[in-house]
C-alpha cells in the first residue's frame, strides 16, 4: 500500500464518526439526491449485483437498493471504522467487505454494475481502478463515478472556491475536530484531472458509450460507462 493510500484510509477512519454530518454541511444537504440520481444512471437490473467502491458509510450502496429493491449490493471499502458506521446505518440490503479498489477482491465478470462517489481523487492510480471496475463488471455493465470537480462558469468559479477553499476547511476543522482532513479536501479537488481526462482514462480500459455531465452548477460531475459484450484483449 502506498504512502497517499495509508494516509487517505487513516484520515477517513478519523473523521468516521463525523462524515455524514460533514457531507450535508458541505452539500447543503444534497449529496443524498446526487447519489440517488447516479445510482439510477447505473440502472442495476432486478436480482442483479451491484458494488460501491469506497462505500464509506454506505450511503451510495444504500441508494443502489433504492432504485432496484431485489439488487444484491456490495459495499468495499478499506476504511474500517467507516463501514462500521455503515453497517450500523444499513443492516439489511448490504454486504460490506474490506478490500482495495486497486485490487478488487473478485473474479472477473461478477457485477451487472458499479459506483463510486467522491474517491476518484483520493487513489494513486485512477486508470488501474477503472480497469479493474472493467475487470469486475459483466459485459454490457455499467460504471457510474461522481466526484467533486471545479466549475466552469467564472463568476460560480470564484464564490465556489471561495466556500470550498476557505469556508468549508475551517467549518470541517471545526465540526470533526480532523482540520488537516478538511484542508486535503479542497487541495485534492484542485490536483485532480479534468472531467475530459478521466472520460479518457475510462475508454482507454475498455468502456465505451463513456459520457460525463456536470452537476451542482458545475461542482460535480458523474461520469459513465459501460463494458462492451466483447474486450479486446480481454480480461
Amino acid at each position: 500500500m502506498t504512502d497517499k493510500a495509508i494516509y487517505v484510509r487513516s484520515m477517513f477512519d478519523r473523521i468516521a464518526p463525523r462524515y455524514d454530518l460533514m457531507n450535508a454541511v458541505m452539500t447543503f444537504g444534497q449529496h443524498q439526491n446526487m447519489r440517488r440520481a447516479a445510482a439510477r444512471l447505473a440502472q442495476p437490473p432486478r436480482h442483479g449485483r451491484a458494488l460501491d467502491l469506497a462505500t464509506g458509510t454506505g450511503d451510495f450502496a444504500a441508494a443502489l437498493r433504492d432504485v432496484e429493491p431485489t439488487c444484491r449490493v456490495v459495499g468495499l471499502d478499506f476504511a474500517l471504522e467507516m463501514m462500521r458506521l455503515g453497517q450500523q446505518k444499513y443492516r439489511c440490503g448490504v454486504s460490506f467487505t474490506a478490500g482495495d479498489m486497486l485490487q478488487l477482491p473478485f473474479p472477473n465478470y461478477q457485477f451487472d454494475c458499479i459506483v463510486n462517489g467522491f474517491v476518484l481523487r483520493n487513489v494513486t492510480d485512477v486508470r488501474a481502478a477503472f480497469a479493474e471496475m472493467c475487470r469486475v463488471l459483466k459485459p454490457g455493465g455499467r460504471a457510474v463515478s461522481l466526484e467533486i470537480t471545479t466549475p466552469r462558469t467564472p463568476i460560480w468559479k470564484n464564490v465556489f472556491g471561495i466556500y470550498f477553499d476557505h469556508v468549508m476547511p475551517r467549518i470541517g476543522g471545526w465540526l470533526s475536530g480532523q482540520p488537516e482532513a478538511y484542508r486535503y479536501l479542497p487541495q485534492s479537488v484542485r490536483d485532480f484531472l479534468a472531467p475530459e481526462a478521466i472520460a479518457d482514462l475510462m475508454r482507454a480500459v475498455g468502456f465505451r458509450g463513456v459520457y460525463f455531465r456536470r452537476w451542482a452548477l458545475g461542482s460535480m460531475a458523474v461520469y459513465v460507462g459501460v463494458k462492451p459484450d466483447k474486450m479486446t484483449g480481454g480480461f
